[in-house]
């Protein structure tokens, strides 16, 4: 019997490993990314005091389109900067949350930094 691997436990694990080393602080918090195969959503949390300071994601009902591209990515990338920049917040450590750094990621941390992120 062919087993298959279980993709998503095996990014649990990459997670866990980069939040090992990864930490969010009041001064400095972290933008955490979830990709599904239908959204992307992002938050800006504080590890310090268990608080999420920020979020964007696709299911608000003010987004429209697609989803699942590179382009809602973005928009997502730009929407978390905005509201994060509108709290005083301006330098953030990115989370990736176990993802290759490619594709939907990328860009949500590219429209991230346009929007005026520094990290």
């Amino acid at each position: 019997m062919v087993s298959k691997k279980d993709k998503n436990a095996a990014r649990l694990k990459r997670h866990a490993r980069v939040r090992a080393k990864i930490s969010g602080t009041p001064e400095c918090p972290r933008l955490c990314v979830y990709r599904s195969n239908r959204h992307i959503s992002a938050q800006v949390i504080d590890d310090v005091n268990g608080v999420t300071l920020a979020s964007a994601s696709t299911q608000e009902r003010s987004f429209e389109g697609i989803g699942s591209n590179k382009a809602a990515a973005k928009v997502v990338g730009e929407t978390v900067a905005k509201r994060a920049l509108d709290k005083g917040i301006e330098n953030v450590v990115f989370d990736r949350g176990g993802y290759l750094y490619h594709g939907r990621v990328s860009e949500l941390a590219a429209g991230a930094r346009e929007a005026g992120l520094k990290f």
